[in-house]
């Protein structure tokens, strides 16, 4: 299944990461974990906030790849499922 993953980031916690100089490392394997077939970063809510599309296999997989964005950022992460475009015609045919 097809999820949109936002992730808003602790804005002291990042700093500290910021500060360290690990946040190119911690934000590639954050990344490198998920395989998104699309990955944006910016402001949300007045906060830093990760926006991960990625393909759900199995509900199983929620803590190990959320794990990192709790401790490392403190994170308040939402998962929504999600479609494309193909995925919107294919359900509306099924519709009839």
């Amino acid at each position: 299944m097809r999820v949109l993953l936002q992730a808003h980031l602790d804005t002291e916690k990042t700093n500290d990461i910021i500060r360290s100089g690990k946040m190119p490392q911690v934000m590639k394997e954050i990344v490198d974990a998920f395989k998104p077939e699309a990955a944006y970063f910016g402001p949300d809510n007045g906060v830093r906030t990760c926006f991960l599309v990625f393909d759900m296999q199995d509900s199983a997989q929620l803590p190990p790849l959320t794990e990192q964005l709790f401790q490392k950022f403190g994170a308040v992460v939402d998962y929504t499922p999600v479609m494309n475009a193909d995925d919107l015609q294919k359900g509306l045919a099924q519709l009839k």
